[in-house]
């Protein structure tokens, strides 16, 4: 018989929920404590805050060139998720329907990035744009971040084509509609949720990404996440505290967002 949740007892079912609170909480707990700290008085990160203030806010936003990194930042992660969402549709239409040699291997290639170190490809990254002569530059930080966004980007979406049911667009073929229409009339919409998805996720992966940022940053090009560190090094007020909890605001939303698009497509 399977445990469901029907068939558990309500001391089993209480210990669950129990545990899995537990570790929800611990999970949590650093998120809790940095914006307690983005509301705390004191000019230095110090828990608890002796009282609540948000002129650290005001001066977040009254400040430039946070205003300026947080703005490449969704440049960099806009342009990020849109090429890496292009070049993971093809890619996964050839890994899924593909019948050619070395389509596993070639699956393996586009996950890389997600299994070699990220300061490796950091390195790689830089020594490569450094001999064009691109450090420092939009084009340095898009590329390299696609190459990391891309494999969230493909494994979302080739889930959602393995999902769909392609007699569907068969038989649109047979209705006289040539296969390229069918794929965009039919097959599309059904596995949008699966793009959206793979979108959210390669912008996600941009907009918090700093160890290829650091490596690509220069003094008139920064990303938020390399502003925060460079400010870390530096001065430990709870203006770090504010882009902390800006961050993880906007992470929060784009989980709830794609969690939201996965639950349909199964549902669909």
């Amino acid at each position: 018989m399977l445990l469901t949740q029907q068939s558990m007892g309500w001391k089993l079912k209480s210990t669950l929920y129990f545990i899995t609170g537990a570790i929800a909480s611990f999970l949590a707990l650093p998120i809790f404590f940095i914006v307690a700290l983005s509301f705390g008085s004191s000019q230095w990160l110090v828990f608890p805050p002796p009282h609540w203030t948000t002129k650290w806010y005001e001066r977040f936003f009254e400040n430039p060139q946070w205003i300026e990194s947080a703005l490449t930042s969704l440049q960099v992660a806009l342009i990020t998720s849109i090429l890496a969402t292009l070049i993971a549709l093809p890619a996964s239409f050839a890994l899924v329907r593909g019948k050619f040699a070395g389509r596993d291997y070639l699956y393996s290639l586009f996950t890389l990035p997600m299994i070699v170190p990220v300061v490796i490809i950091a390195v790689a990254t830089y020594s490569m744009f450094l001999s064009l002569g691109l450090t420092g530059t939009l084009v340095a930080f898009i590329i390299s971040h696609v190459i990391v966004a891309l494999p969230f980007a493909i494994i979302s979406i080739i889930n959602s084509l393995k999902l769909f049911d392609k007699s569907i667009e068969d038989a649109a073929v047979i209705c006289g509609a040539n296969r390229l229409y069918a794929i965009f009339k039919v097959t599309f919409p059904a596995i949008k949720p699966g793009i959206f998805s793979g979108a959210l996720f390669a912008f996600l992966v941009s907009w918090d990404e700093v160890v290829i940022s650091v490596m690509m940053a220069s003094p008139e090009l920064q990303t938020l996440p390399v502003k925060m560190w460079s400010t870390l090094r530096q001065d430990l007020t709870p203006v770090i505290a504010v882009a902390s909890t800006l961050l993880i605001l906007l992470s929060i939303l784009i989980m709830l967002v794609s969690n939201t698009l996965q639950k349909r497509s199964q549902q669909a």
